[in-house]
């Protein structure tokens, strides 16, 4: 069954997106949680990273995250957070993470 992330890739749902290549997907979050919040989200469909295979787009997705923060001038800092399993906050289960930046994040978060 195709995922909420997989159906924003196939552009069945629309969603805002902001960098793409071959193998990821980002686009703004919905729900946003800090000035910018960006998903990245690997083409290849992964449930976590509990099952996480050896290779794949997955492995695309920390240099995808310096190249959005750098295009959206998070110069003084940004976290990226991949949420593994429903007590961690997953709530779609294919991999990705949230790019956060554009303010002072706090710590520890949650």
């Amino acid at each position: 069954m195709a995922t909420l992330f997989t159906k924003i890739i196939a552009r069945e749902i629309p969603a805002e997106i902001v960098f793409e290549n071959e193998h990821v997907v980002a686009f703004k979050d919905i729900a946003p949680q800090a000035p910018v919040h960006i998903v990245i989200v690997p083409r290849q469909e992964i449930p976590g990273l509990s099952t996480l295979p050896d290779a794949g787009d997955h492995l695309a997705i920390l240099n995808a995250a310096k190249t959005i923060a750098e295009q959206l001038g998070l110069t003084s800092g940004y976290r990226l957070v991949i949420n593994q399993g429903e007590d961690a906050g997953q709530t779609v289960p294919h991999l990705h993470a949230h790019l956060l930046g554009g303010r002072k994040l706090s710590w520890p978060p949650g």
